[in-house]
């Protein structure tokens, strides 16, 4: 999402994850996607920054700061950045292993589901108060916040359909 509102151009290919090409395995030591390998023209943000770029969040600031059309890195990049970031980080740190866990739990059947979706609902608690307050999470503009938390929502939802549909999350289902 942030490539396609940055306007970067990039060549995207599907991965079979069984079956991961060569360029993918030459390009990086991890071979997991996404992976974002600059070409000559495409300059690292820093001179002595890498040349592949395998984080979502390190693509979606990397594309954003060479062209941000959106305002998505904030009207101040250099004050709001660092506090985005930040709530990007403490969320991911708390939702994603237990995001993780509820799928694995609901997946097999265990007898954990409840308690697990109830650790993920405090993250999804807190951006519901954030969303009461403003338009998107991090003001009243949509925001990298916004974007990179996106993919953790949806994730969430298909474990559990009926449920996300019929849960007090009005605003983060919304999103």
């Amino acid at each position: 999402m942030a490539l396609l509102k940055a306007e970067q151009r990039v060549r995207i290919r599907s991965i079979k994850l069984d079956n991961k090409p060569a360029e993918l395995l030459q390009a990086s030591s991890k071979a997991t996607v996404p992976v974002l390998v600059l070409s000559e023209n495409q300059q690292p943000l820093l001179a002595d920054e890498a040349r592949v770029l395998e984080q979502s969040l390190d693509i979606m600031v990397w594309a954003l700061s060479k062209n941000d059309p959106h305002g998505l890195l904030g009207e101040d990049s250099y004050n709001q950045l660092p506090l985005m970031l930040s709530f990007i980080e403490v969320f991911e740190r708390r939702f994603d292993p237990a995001l993780n866990a509820f799928g694995c739990a609901k997946r097999y059947h265990e007898d954990t589901v409840i308690p697990l979706r109830q650790e993920c609902e405090r993250e999804l608690a807190r951006l519901e108060s954030r969303l009461t307050e403003h338009r998107f999470l991090f003001g009243e503009r949509e925001s990298l916040v916004d974007i990179a938390l996106l993919p953790f929502i949806r994730k969430f939802a298909r474990i559990d359909k009926q449920w996300f549909r019929e849960a007090p999350y009005f605003k983060v289902r919304g999103c």
